[in-house]
C-alpha cells in the first residue's frame, strides 16, 4: 500500500498545484460563465486533467472508499484552505463575499458526477470525519470544511491528529525484545500474516514485565510493517459521544498511518469501555491486560508471558556494563533485582553514564561500580512501594545488638541465606526443583522493645536492602476481598527489588483461623490462606514480629523458615545494653551501668530513658548524670504504669 509517507514531498506539492489549478478554473467557469480565465495564471494546458492525479488524494480515495465526486469535494474543502483564490470564487458563487466555504449545493453545482449520498451520516466523507458540515438549517447550504488532520495528510505531512494527544501516544522501541520473548513477537507476526482480511485476531498479552510485554508487541508490529501506538485505558472518555468519537478517530488514524492499537489496563478502565474498544478498533489490536478480554465478533489470541529468567538477566547485565567489572557479582544482582531488559538497560545506561571514567577504565574498581549499580536498582524499585508502606532508612548494626548467642546465630544465618541465594537456587538448581517455598520467611517475636525492629534493621543494613514496614491499618479491610487486593499490591510492588517486608505486630493480620461459622468467617480463613500462598512464593524476606506467638496459626508457622525469640534481657544483657545505648559523643560523669542495668526494663525501654536523660542534661546544661537519669525512669515507669520499686534504684544518688 502506497502512503503519503512513502511519496516524495515535491512530487506530491506539484501534483496538488496542478489540481487546484484545474479546480480554480472550473469555478471560474461556474462564477463567470463568459470570463473564466480572465484573471488567473496561465498553465500548460496539456498538464491540467479534470482529475490530475495527486498521490495524497488518491491515497485517501483507496482507503476509505471515495469514489470520482467524494474526491473532487474532499479538494475543494480542502482548496479553500490552500488557495485564496479558490475561497474567493467560492464567495462569488455565493454572491457573498463572506461565503468563502464551499456548501453541498455548489459542489452539485460545479462538480461532476453529483449524488446526494455523498453526505449521508454513514458515508466515507462523514463517517471518516473527511470534512465537516456546519450546524445549518438547511444542509445544502451549510458550510463544509475539511478535517485539519486530513488537510495536513493532503499537503503530504503525516502528523497524528492532536485530539489524540493524552489519550494515544507513539511507542518507540529502543532496544528489541530478549530472545525467549521475541518467540512471542515471531509468533505474533506469523498470525497475523495468516490471518483472513478482516479477521485479525485481538491479541491479549499477560503477565510478565509491562515494558517486556510492549517490547513484544512493539517488535512484532514491526516485523509486518507496522508502527505502534499505546493507549491507555483509563484515559479513554467513557460518555457514549466522547468515547465515540474518540474510537473513530483512532480508526481513522489507524488506517491512515498504517498504526496498529496497543491497549493497556491500568485497572482504572471499566470492564465495558475496554471490551468496547476491542471491538470497534480495526485492525492490530494487542491488549496488556491479566483480565479476561471479550471481542465480540473477532477472534481472541491469549499470550501468556514470563519474565525472563536468571540467565537472560545475567546476560544482559554483563552485556550492558563493562565487561571487566562484572565478574562474580552479577549472580548476587540477579538473585536480589528480578528485572525485565529494559530496567536492566536503563540502569546500566544511568551508572555508566555517570561514573567516573577512572572507575570504568580501571579493572580494580569492580567493587565500586558494584556499589553504584546496588544503589541504583533499589533507587529504581522504590516508587511502586513508597505509596504502600513505611521505608525505614536501617542505621542499626550488628554491634547495636544485645541478645543470647543462639539468637544472633539465627539473625547471621537468616542473612546468610539471603546472600547465598544465587548460589543454592540458581547454580546449585534449586529453583528448578521447587515451584515455591523459596521466599525467605521469619518471625521475631518477643515483648515490646525486646529489639524485633532493630534486627530488621540490622539485617537491612547488612544485605544493603530497603526495610519497609506495612501499615496494617491500610492492609486489612473489613470489606470482603479489600485485604488480598491491598497484600497483593504490596508483594507485586516488593517483588522486582525483593525488598524486605516488615509486618510488624503481625498477630493482627495473621492469627489462628478460626472454625467457619459465618461468611465473615470463611472470608477471613480465605485472607490467611492468600497470605500464606503469597509468603511462600516472594522472593524475598518478609520479617513478621509478635508480641503473641501463641496467636498465630500453627499452618502459617510451618511455612515460616525461621522463628526468631527476642527473650526479655536478663541483667547481664541489660547492663550490655546500658554500655552501648550512649553515643561516644555524649558527655556522662558517674554513670554506674550495673546499678541502671537493675531497672527491669527491655532495650526499648532503655533507649527512651537514655534519651530523655540526655534532654534534661542537656537543658540544665551538664553531662548526663544519674540523677537525669532517675527522673527519665521515673517518667518512663508513669507512662507504662509500673512502680519504679526501691530495689531498682537504691543507692543510685
Amino acid at each position: 500500500m502506497r502512503t503519503s509517507a512513502t511519496i516524495s514531498h515535491d512530487e506530491n506539492q506539484r501534483a496538488l498545484g496542478i489540481a487546484l489549478e484545474s479546480l480554480r478554473r472550473r469555478l471560474a467557469a461556474v462564477a463567470e460563465p463568459d470570463q473564466s480565465a480572465i484573471g488567473y495564471a496561465a498553465l500548460d494546458p496539456s498538464a491540467i486533467a479534470d482529475a490530475a492525479p495527486v498521490p495524497s488524494l488518491d491515497t485517501l480515495c483507496s482507503l476509505f472508499g471515495l469514489g470520482r465526486f467524494e474526491r473532487e469535494l474532499l479538494l475543494l474543502c480542502a482548496g479553500v484552505e490552500l488557495d485564496a483564490a479558490i475561497a474567493d470564487l467560492c464567495a462569488r458563487i455565493h454572491r457573498d463575499a463572506a461565503a468563502m466555504q464551499p456548501t453541498f449545493s455548489l459542489a452539485l453545482a460545479a462538480l461532476d458526477e453529483p449524488h446526494w449520498s455523498a453526505l449521508l451520516p454513514d458515508a466515507p466523507l462523514r463517517r471518516w470525519r473527511l470534512i465537516e458540515v456546519s450546524p445549518s438549517a438547511s444542509l445544502t447550504r451549510a458550510a463544509l470544511r475539511v478535517d485539519e488532520r486530513i488537510l495536513h495528510y493532503l499537503v503530504g505531512l503525516d502528523a497524528p491528529d492532536a485530539r489524540l494527544a493524552g489519550i494515544a501516544a507513539r511507542v518507540t522501541q529502543t532496544a528489541g525484545p530478549v530472545v525467549s520473548h521475541r518467540r512471542h513477537a515471531e509468533s505474533l507476526a506469523s498470525s497475523w500474516r495468516a490471518a483472513e482480511p478482516g479477521a485479525l485476531p485481538v491479541v491479549v498479552l499477560r503477565g510478565g514485565d509491562p515494558l517486556a510485554l510492549q517490547s513484544i508487541a512493539a517488535e512484532a508490529c514491526s516485523l509486518v510493517g507496522l508502527e505502534l501506538w499505546r493507549m491507555r485505558a483509563g484515559a479513554i472518555p467513557t460518555g457514549v459521544a466522547e468515547l465515540e468519537a474518540t474510537l473513530r478517530l483512532w480508526e481513522r488514524e489507524a488506517v491512515l498511518g498504517a498504526r496498529a492499537l496497543y491497549l493497556t489496563d491500568d485497572g482504572a478502565a471499566q470492564h465495558d469501555v475496554i471490551a468496547r474498544v476491542v471491538e470497534a478498533a480495526r485492525g492490530v489490536v494487542v491488549v496488556a491486560s491479566d483480565r479476561r478480554i471479550d471481542a465480540a465478533g473477532r477472534p481472541t489470541l491469549t499470550i501468556d508471558v514470563d519474565r525472563i529468567g536468571a540467565d537472560e538477566q545475567s546476560a544482559l547485565w554483563s552485556a550492558s556494563l563493562p565487561s571487566h567489572l562484572v565478574d562474580g557479582w552479577v549472580p548476587e544482582l540477579v538473585a536480589q533485582f528480578d528485572f525485565g531488559s529494559d530496567a536492566i538497560r536503563a540502569v546500566a545506561r544511568n551508572v555508566t553514564a555517570a561514573a567516573p571514567e577512572s572507575l570504568i577504565a580501571s579493572a580494580s574498581e569492580s567493587s565500586g561500580l558494584r556499589e553504584r549499580v546496588w544503589s541504583a536498582c533499589r533507587s529504581r524499585t522504590r516508587g511502586s512501594l513508597e505509596e504502600l508502606a513505611q521505608r525505614i532508612d536501617p542505621r542499626a548494626t550488628w554491634d547495636d545488638l544485645v541478645l543470647p548467642p543462639a539468637r544472633m546465630a539465627m539473625l547471621h544465618e537468616i542473612a546468610a541465606q539471603v546472600r547465598g541465594r544465587a548460589t543454592v537456587y540458581e547454580r546449585w538448581g534449586f529453583a528448578r526443583r521447587l515451584s515455591r517455598g523459596l521466599g525467605i520467611s521469619a518471625l521475631f517475636a518477643g515483648t515490646s522493645g525486646t529489639g524485633k525492629t532493630m534486627a530488621a534493621e540490622v539485617l537491612a543494613a547488612d544485605l544493603q536492602l530497603d526495610l519497609y514496614r506495612i501499615d496494617l491499618s491500610q492492609v486489612v479491610s473489613k470489606y470482603i476481598g479489600e485485604t488480598e487486593k491491598n497484600l497483593r499490591r504490596v508483594f507485586d510492588a516488593a517483588e522486582e527489588g525483593g525488598a524486605i517486608l516488615l509486618f510488624d505486630e503481625a498477630d493482627a493480620l495473621f492469627g489462628k483461623r478460626s472454625e467457619v461459622k459465618d461468611s465473615h468467617d470463611r472470608y477471613a480463613n480465605i485472607e490467611v490462606g492468600y497470605l500464606l500462598q503469597r509468603m511462600e512464593a516472594y522472593r524475598g524476606l518478609a520479617i513478621l514480629t509478635t508480641n503473641m506467638r501463641s496467636a498465630l496459626d500453627t499452618a502459617f508457622l510451618r511455612r515460616l523458615r525461621f522463628v526468631v525469640e527476642f527473650p526479655f534481657p536478663d541483667v547481664a544483657q541489660r547492663e550490655e545494653i546500658w554500655r552501648r545505648v550512649m553515643p561516644a559523643a555524649t558527655p556522662t560523669e558517674g554513670l554506674d551501668v550495673a546499678q541502671l542495668a537493675r531497672l527491669t526494663v527491655p532495650g526499648g525501654n532503655i533507649i527512651n530513658i537514655a534519651l530523655n536523660g540526655a534532654f534534661l542534661a542537656a537543658e540544665a546544661g551538664e553531662p548526663v548524670r544519674m540523677g537525669h537519669l532517675l527522673r527519665a525512669a521515673r517518667s518512663e515507669y508513669a507512662k507504662l504504669e509500673k512502680p519504679l520499686t526501691e530495689a531498682e534504684i537504691g543507692g543510685w544518688l
